[in-house]
């Protein structure tokens, strides 16, 4: 850094010289600076891909995957190896379409930043590329330009259009002194600043470090996570005991090793991943229909998993587009007549809000005899008023002024009416804005126009809405808190406002239906202090000051008018004008975390029951019931023809889910029990009733898992009913052909000892019978858990 720009201060930005270089810098200072601050650009920090593929090879599920594999191939079992290589990179391929879009967000971060900048150096102007501006530059600022790095004015007046960056829904006036950022668009005017920062440094830069480094891990990882140490810790305990009973007896080593084996197969949940980015996709095909896109798989059962909602204020529940909102005229003129020499006195065809939305207001009420304009003056930021010079319908000229009431008060005394209507509206966090007219030495006021940006047509409807499905909503915006305070009260956000400052560390949604005056990173903090609080949170905004929060919650929400920085930092898109898809989301995600729920339930419970029956079939027989190549069969038929669950027909909660693993395992356990006890009366049917071998016993016990399986199955699909909606296409025919392998390979003699056909028939018959006793047991068993 230069001398100029030696410290730091609490922003992280470099302190800027007190006033620029005359003549700006020279091409030798640039250059000394350029090398000491670095250029004007965001830190690639991209990932290799090949890391990225390689990452998902590492994670509790493929770690026991890996394990199986290397015993297979110890055991000489290099096909059944094989086959579980098979489902590893499966796995894998499909974890790769949930990876992170962080690096998404920061290339759309870069593309907000300006190509390049009017430069002043050795005296002369030159345009040079934006990445080349350091501290101390001067730069000129233009009609339509994008403020290239962070920078103080010096002279000049612009309109700045700042709400992409800070929330501001109105542009604001900026003159020298004035502070503005990168990113920011020049609506009107022109400028000269000097740079005071650049890069990483200034606040477009510590929005795109919060986006990197914000990362929350999902509730679907988490429960992944817990399933899996559950049954590796279960299974953990099971292969101790099956190893003490089978020394205990004297199995030789050769029979323990595939006992073992088998027994670490039985606890893997080898399609868990799969089936959670299955059923997400599946939701994420139903939401693109109605016009949501998911950018993250993830969070589409984080939707059904939501019970805070954080919605930006402009641009989300409003329409980041000023419109007139009331106009009131003075006694002897109409509000037709208001809005018409409004209109004489705006821009035509700029860029100025104000001026377009007055003319568009105009344009809905044709006034027969209103003035013909001869002259117009564009808005004097000095004078802080426009005007023109307009034919009267019975001849002679007239002057009208439009500007700030305080200043139009100057030229055309207001009556204390008028003073009392321009304080209420200004009260009520509406832009006022007077209209005088008449000779051009003696104007009389017109009337008042009061502009805001105004709520989204189904803000409200979404609030209620979200209300009745149990999810709070509150405000999170960059504006004042009463101009945030009257949008609240419009959509139905009645609550108390957070006080102005920086925001709670322990905070609850409950306590403020408002949050006003936040920066970007307290709408992240805030994002971060509700999920400390254990909620699971979602975020809607559209701008790149909302881009941090959107990439922190569980659930970021882009809507359609978005920037490509808040779409590619958010999980969710909506495509189509409006709010609705944000109640689609929480009821396409309800939907999908039930299906998910049930195929974990239906995982749970069946690696414990076999891990279980190895031990009970062990003692019972004195050999192992199931052999390493059963295991897998059961593995690839059972476990990935159950993944057919994720289209299955089922109704959405009426309020936010939570993933309760203890009592999902506690309900595994109980459905468990009694899968088990179904599986050792037929093994135990099979060996001192039916006299079979060891060889046929295995067979019995493999279709017994098939066919018990497939009954609790349609046991636990439905929680809260006996049978409920019909079972999907996709459930029957998957459950069928599962049942027919099952048929073919023990009838057969296939990979397996033959059974009679009329043995395997009545194990089916004893599993439909079993499954009609489950389903009236499974009610109370729920309820008393909390499982709907």
């Amino acid at each position: 850094m230069t001398p100029a720009a030696t410290t730091l201060p609490k922003d992280g930005a470099p302190n800027p010289p007190t006033a620029p270089s005359p003549g700006g810098l020279s091409s030798i200072q640039a250059r000394h600076e350029l090398t000491a601050s670095g250029p004007n650009t965001m830190p690639d920090t991209s990932a290799h891909p090949l890391r990225m593929a390689l990452e998902k090879f590492w994670a509790p599920v493929p770690w026991m995957l890996e394990a199986a594999i290397v015993l297979q191939c110890a055991l000489g079992k290099y096909v059944e190896a094989g086959i579980i290589a098979g489902l590893l990179v499966f796995n894998a391929a499909l974890g790769l379409l949930q990876e992170s879009r962080a690096q998404a967000t920061l290339a759309a971060l870069k593309s907000r930043l300006a190509l390049s900048a009017s430069v002043q150096r050795d005296g002369k102007w030159s345009i040079v590329p934006a990445a080349d501006l350091v501290p101390g530059d001067v730069v000129k600022l233009s009609l339509g330009g994008v403020v290239a790095a962070d920078m103080r004015l010096t002279s000049g007046n612009v309109l700045l259009d700042h709400s992409m960056l800070t929330g501001e829904s109105e542009p604001i006036e900026a003159s020298a002194g004035v502070q503005t950022f990168a990113g920011a668009l020049v609506r009107r005017g022109e400028a000269v600043g000097v740079v005071t920062a650049t890069g990483a440094r200034t606040r477009f830069g510590r929005t795109a470090e919060l986006v990197r480094t914000a990362h929350v891990v999902s509730s679907q990882q988490k429960a992944v996570l817990l399933v899996v140490r559950n049954l590796a810790a279960f299974n953990g305990v099971v292969i101790a005991l099956l190893i003490a009973y089978a020394l205990f007896v004297h199995m030789p080593v050769a029979d323990i090793v595939p006992l073992v084996l088998t027994a670490v197969l039985a606890s893997i949940p080898v399609a868990l991943p799969a089936t959670f980015t299955l059923s997400a996709a599946l939701g994420a095909r139903a939401l693109a229909k109605q016009g949501v896109l998911s950018t993250r798989l993830t969070a589409v059962d984080e939707a059904g998993t939501m019970d805070v909602l954080c919605a930006d204020k402009t641009g989300t529940l409003t329409c980041n587009a000023l419109s007139v909102t009331s106009v009131h005229a003075m006694a002897g003129f109409d509000k037709g007549h208001v809005l018409a020499l409004a209109a004489l006195a705006s821009a035509e065809g700029g860029q100025d809000p104000v001026d377009t939305a007055i003319r568009t207001a105009s344009e809905a009420g044709v006034v027969a005899d209103a003035p013909k304009l001869v002259t117009f003056t564009a808005f004097d930021p000095a004078k802080k008023m426009s005007e023109a010079l307009a034919m009267a319908p019975g001849g002679g000229t007239q002057r009208i002024v439009k500007g700030a009431f305080a200043v139009v008060s100057t030229l055309a005394a207001p009556s204390p009416d008028a003073v009392a209507q321009a304080n209420t509206l200004e009260q009520q966090g509406l832009r006022v804005l007077a209209v005088a007219a008449g000779a051009p030495d003696v104007l009389q006021l017109v009337g008042l126009v009061a502009l805001s940006d105004p709520p989204r047509a189904d803000s409200a409807a979404l609030v209620t809405e979200l209300h009745e499905l149990g999810v709070r909503a509150v405000m999170v915006t960059g504006d004042a808190p009463a101009t945030a305070a009257i949008v609240a009260h419009a959509v139905g956000l009645d609550g108390a406002i957070c006080p102005p400052g920086p925001i709670p560390e322990e905070v609850a949604p409950q306590a403020f239906a408002v949050f006003a005056g936040v920066m970007p990173e307290d709408k992240y903090k805030l994002v971060k202090a509700f999920q400390q609080g254990g909620h699971i949170v979602g975020m809607c905004g559209d701008g790149a000051n909302d881009a941090p929060a959107l990439r922190q919650a569980q659930i970021g929400i882009a809507v359609s008018t978005a920037t490509d920085v808040a779409k590619s930092a958010a999980g969710m898109v909506l495509t189509e004008p409006g709010l609705a898809g944000i109640v689609a989301a929480v009821k396409e995600g309800r939907i999908t975390f039930q299906r998910i729920m049930t195929y974990t339930l239906n995982s749970i419970l069946k690696k414990i029951v076999t891990a279980l029956l190895l031990v009970f079939g062990l003692i019972m027989t004195g050999h192992a019931v199931l052999t390493p190549l059963l295991m897998v069969i059961l593995m690839i038929a059972g476990d990935f023809l159950a993944m057919s669950l994720t289209t299955d027909n089922v109704d959405p909660s009426p309020s936010p889910n939570a993933w309760k693993i203890g009592n999902l395992t506690i309900a595994g356990v109980v459905m468990g029990i009694a899968l088990l006890a179904f599986c050792t009366a037929v093994l135990a049917t099979g060996k001192f009733a039916l006299g079979l071998g060891t060889a046929a016993l295995q067979t019995l016990t493999f279709v017994t898992l098939v066919f018990g399986s497939q009954a609790m199955l349609y046991a636990i699909r439905q929680r809260r009913r006996m049978w409920g909606a019909r079972p999907s296409v996709w459930l029957v025919a998957s459950s069928a052909t599962d049942v027919l392998i099952a048929l073919l390979l023990a009838i057969g003699g296939i990979a397996m000892t033959a059974l009679p056909a009329t043995t395997v028939i009545g194990v089916l018959a004893a599993a439909v019978v079993f499954a009609v006793v489950m389903n009236a047991v499974k009610i109370p068993v729920f309820a008393r858990l909390s499982m709907t």
